[in-house]
């Protein structure tokens, strides 16, 4: 048992501990259940949860959520079209977000997909000061993407060989 002040007071009845923490006008607490005997501590348990909710609110609030943007191309895209995509892509990373870059075919565009590879590999290369490739690209049904995460580190394989690796396999 231990008293409000950090204070032992030793081993006691529950009724006994339940009066105590009563006419000190607080709560009994098992601390350590497992224990043996089982440690109580006499306090405040509003304040208790309380103090709980305000660590958990700080650790929330300095905690930095990376969110996951995504743009999408057409295979077939126009020069300018491409370049404020790209421009968008470039300031979505800016502000430190993770850019899914997208390609979406339809219809029998799925059968040249050569044509979005390339297209990743353009806007990968335009933005290889500002953002590293973190995942290859990949087919997900009807679209191809890849996640462009901020900084300019290399990854292990360059899209050259992810990409010469793609078309051996189709």
């Amino acid at each position: 048992m231990i008293d409000d002040a950090g204070t032992q007071l030793g081993t006691m009845d529950v009724p006994q501990a339940v009066a105590l923490a009563r006419e000190r006008g607080l709560d009994l607490v098992e601390v350590s259940p497992n224990a043996t005997p089982p440690v109580c501590r006499i306090l405040d348990y509003g304040r208790l949860r309380y103090l709980y909710a305000k660590k958990e609110r700080g650790a929330r609030k300095s905690q930095k959520s990376q969110a996951l943007r995504e743009i999408r191309f057409r295979p077939n895209i126009g020069s300018h079209d491409f370049q404020s995509k790209a421009r968008k892509v470039r300031e979505l990373i800016g502000t430190g977000s993770k850019v899914k870059v997208t390609v979406v075919f339809r219809g029998r565009e799925v059968t040249h997909n050569q044509l979005g590879v390339a297209l990743l590999k353009r806007v990968a290369d335009d933005l290889t000061d500002a953002a590293r490739l973190d995942a290859p690209p990949g087919m997900e049904g009807r679209s191809m993407s890849i996640v462009l995460t901020p900084g300019a580190r290399k990854t292990d394989k360059p899209i050259e060989e992810v990409n010469s690796a793609k078309t051996e396999d189709a």
